[in-house]
Parts: C-alpha cells; sequence; structure tokens
C-alpha cells in the first residue's frame, strides 16, 4: 500500500483544519494511502519532518498557510540537497490570504484540495531563492511587508485582504524610499524605491490581477521583479496611490521586469528588512535573489483539454 504523511499547522487561518481531519484522513485513505498524520508545535517543524522523513513516503501533504509552504519547501529542498527521494507534494491552503494557492488553481475548502492532493496532475514548479534561502512565490522590502507579519491573527482572519490594503496603506503614507542599486543580468539602474517585490506568482497580497499583463509562468526559470519609487510630493503620493489601487503596472512610479537573477544593494546606510512568503527575512546588507527552475513537484487541479 502506498504511504502518505501529512502534515498539518493547526494554528493557520481560523484553525477550521481541526473540524475536518477525519474526512481529509477518509479521502487519502479511499486513495489507497496508508496516511501518517502529524501536527506541527512550533516553526521549522514541517521543514525538519521533511528532511527527516519524506524519502519514506509516496506522497507528503502539508496544510497551512504560505508559511507553512514556505517550510515544506526548504524541507524538500534539504532532502533533495542529501540526495534522498523527494515525492510529490499536496498543498491544503487554510490561511489567512493564500496567495499561491491562488496562483496554482488549488481551492481553499480543505476537502476539495484534499481530493487535488491524492490525485491531482503533477507539476515541477520554480521557486526563488534568497541569499540561498528557498522561498515558494515572494520576496519583497519596504511598504506593505510588514503587514502579513506583524498584524494580529484574528484581525488578518476577520478582514482577510482588506487587512493587507487597509494596513498597507497607513504604511505608505509614512514610509521613506531607500536608494537602491539593481542589477540583473542584462542592466543596472538604481533610485529610491518605497516598496520592492522578487515574485513567481500571480497573487501577492491580495492583489489579484496586478500581473495580468506579464504572462507569469510558474516553470519558466524567470522571476517577475516590481520596484515602486518613492513620490515626492503630495501630488505624487495621490497619483501613486491611484496607480496602487487601478493595479495600474504601467504606472510612471512602478518598474516591472523579468529576470533569472537579481541583485539588490543600499546605496545609503539604510538597510530595508524583507519578507520572504510573508514571513520575516531578516535585514541582510546585500541581497541576490536567483530563480531555482522546477525547484519540486506539487499537485495542481487537472488541467482541461
Amino acid at each position: 500500500m502506498k504511504k502518505l504523511l501529512f502534515i498539518y499547522n493547526p494554528k493557520a487561518g481560523k484553525a477550521t483544519i481541526r473540524t475536518v481531519l477525519a474526512q481529509i484522513v477518509e479521502i487519502f485513505d479511499n486513495a489507497h494511502y496508508e496516511v501518517t498524520v502529524r501536527p506541527t508545535h512550533q516553526s521549522g517543524d514541517v521543514t525538519r519532518f521533511l528532511a527527516e522523513s519524506a524519502e519514506n513516503f509516496d506522497r507528503v501533504v502539508v496544510s497551512g498557510g504560505d508559511g507553512t509552504l514556505n517550510e515544506a519547501l526548504c524541507g524538500i529542498r534539504k532532502a533533495a540537497a542529501d540526495g534522498k527521494h523527494v515525492p510529490p507534494l499536496g498543498f491544503i491552503p487554510t490561511g489567512s490570504t493564500n496567495d499561491f494557492a491562488k496562483t496554482l488553481t488549488i481551492p481553499t475548502v480543505p476537502l476539495k484540495a484534499a481530493e487535488i492532493a491524492a490525485s491531482g496532475t503533477v507539476f515541477p514548479c520554480d521557486a526563488g531563492s534568497f541569499n540561498e534561502h528557498p522561498f515558494t512565490y515572494v520576496a519583497a522590502f519596504g511598504a506593505f511587508t510588514k503587514v502579513s507579519y506583524a498584524t494580529p491573527q484574528q484581525i488578518k482572519n476577520s478582514l482577510g485582504h482588506f487587512a493587507y490594503i487597509i494596513e498597507g496603506i497607513k504604511e505608505l503614507t509614512n514610509i521613506k524610499g531607500i536608494e537602491m542599486s539593481v542589477c540583473t543580468e542584462t542592466e543596472t539602474f538604481s533610485d529610491r524605491y518605497i516598496y520592492g517585490m522578487v515574485s513567481n506568482s500571480t497573487s501577492v497580497g491580495g492583489f489579484d490581477g496586478f500581473y495580468s499583463d506579464l504572462k507569469v509562468a510558474l516553470n519558466d526559470g524567470l522571476l517577475e521583479v516590481v520596484l515602486v519609487k518613492e513620490p515626492r510630493s503630495l501630488a505624487e503620493q495621490s497619483a501613486l496611490l491611484a496607480d496602487l489601487m487601478r493595479m495600474n503596472i504601467h504606472s510612471r512610479f512602478i518598474t516591472v521586469l523579468k529576470a533569472k537573477k537579481i541583485h539588490f544593494e543600499p546605496l545609503s546606510d539604510r538597510i530595508p528588512e524583507w519578507t520572504l512568503d510573508g514571513e520575516f527575512g531578516g535585514a541582510p546588507n546585500r541581497v541576490t535573489v536567483e530563480a531555482i527552475p522546477e525547484a519540486y513537484t506539487i499537485l495542481i487541479p487537472p488541467t482541461e483539454e
């Protein structure tokens, strides 16, 4: 009988996963898996479980938010680096925003997501590397970035996407730009930026459709880069806010590009704090972000012919 490891974060989102655990296990059982269930107790558990045990299973499934999926990626990459077999990954999104699940079209209804995790389509997915630390869908600095890990969980639970928008706008009116040099494989430029983001996703911070003109592909070996320049007056600030609310990537304040590898270096003593997949990522002086082609295999809904 095939073996499946199911790891779930009991505190993710509104903690609703507890109410459907038995039904999820039944779905896996009906798909002819012998199921091992492990709850997480602290940060890092998912990474450790997968790095140590993934090779003993035919499939691994994790349930939680974007941070849980990040931990799963780190565990998978560590196991692979140690020469261990890495099975396909299923994901049951139960976080507050579930950005990357939307990009992958994985349902946010746990039982439907469990069906995909049990018998979905195998998809080799790119990831990113932030100073050699893996991330699934976004590395960012500046305005909006603290919202995902600084906003109380109960506020995110009750307001959902609006929590990110409201709290982010509060930051935007006060934040000062950081003089930053940005270098890709084809160009180098600099300016004062209030926000920078490198991603492999079509949804970040609840702003669906922001990348509609970019033709984002999750397995093209490229990352999308968005940089927002500092407005120099109240009039420019109003214009920028209007462009952000309309998700206008053609704004004169916004630079958008694709790249395989990007270097960031502050040109002053101000060092930005970064977030990785919604969690605090530190404040390194120099940052190199690089695409990891087909970093892991994840289960997604079957594609329509």
